[in-house]
């Protein structure tokens, strides 16, 4: 359903998951969210209750899909730009997500603050059991557009992951899981940010068929741990010769099931 605002500005309400939750989010401007926020969310896995922080959560999908998926899960939705949280605030007071918006919050901060400045702004340390993130992609050439969402979420430094990784260590409980998904060409970048404030991490290359390139890699890590890097088997969306996702993507995809770390 495609709806326009008082304020002229086009957006959507998108079903989720199979219509368990919907999500308000802008027409032709910012970032919609789409497969990356569901199996970003898919590396969420708790059996009990658990505190979930989304950095960077534009709209709010990742943070919400966990939600949605985990009865015991609490989600903190952190985006620093007014327009995307009040997307985010929008969509937990529509009546499909009633089940459970209660345990959903929105915060506005920047993710790249540091320490005192971090703790006042609602970030404390040592605060959640998982923190999840999907960063702007930093190319400079993403960085060169007209869109005024994609812009002010591409006003990012160079060492957007080891700004992102460090402010998730912080905020995270010692045996806490970091999961994120990226490009490929980021890996290097990711593991060195990850240095030692994270170990056992696990990767994943997400595979559009088999025999093809990886267009994306699903990333966990353990706050503290010092096990060794794990290179995991390709996921493969689509069978050969069709665009239908693979059974075990497309449970990823619509919240029936948790990609578990090894």
């Amino acid at each position: 359903m495609t709806i326009t605002t008082m304020t002229t500005t086009a957006e959507t309400v998108d079903a989720f998951h199979r219509g368990r939750f919907h999500l308000i989010q802008p027409l032709g401007q910012g970032h919609r969210s789409g497969m990356d926020a569901m199996l970003l969310a898919a590396l969420v896995s708790c059996e009990r209750s658990c505190r979930v922080a989304d950095l960077g959560a534009g709209a709010g999908a990742a943070g919400m899909a966990v939600a949605a998926r985990l009865t015991g899960a609490e989600v903190l939705l952190v985006e620093r730009s007014q327009i995307m949280a009040d997307f985010a605030r929008r969509s937990l007071a529509l009546s499909e997500n009633a089940h459970f918006a209660a345990r959903v919050a929105v915060l506005e901060a920047d993710v790249s603050l540091n320490g005192k400045a971090r703790v006042a702004a609602g970030l404390p340390d040592d605060a959640f059991d998982h923190v999840i993130m999907n960063p702007p992609f930093n190319d400079a050439a993403d960085r060169r557009t007209p869109d005024r969402l994609k812009a002010e979420a591409h006003a990012m430094s160079d060492d957007l992951f080891e700004t992102w990784i460090k402010t998730a260590g912080a905020i995270m409980r010692p045996g806490g899981q970091l999961s994120l998904i990226a490009r490929p060409e980021s890996i290097a970048e990711i593991i060195a940010a990850c240095g030692r404030r994270f170990g056992g991490i696990e990767i994943t290359p997400l595979l559009p068929r088999a025999g093809e390139n990886a267009v994306r890699i699903l990333v966990t890590a353990i706050k503290q741990s010092r096990k060794r890097l794990v290179l995991r088997a390709p996921l493969i969306m689509h069978a050969e010769g069709t665009h239908r996702f693979s059974p075990e993507v497309d449970d990823l995809n619509n919240g029936r099931s948790a990609y578990r770390r090894r």
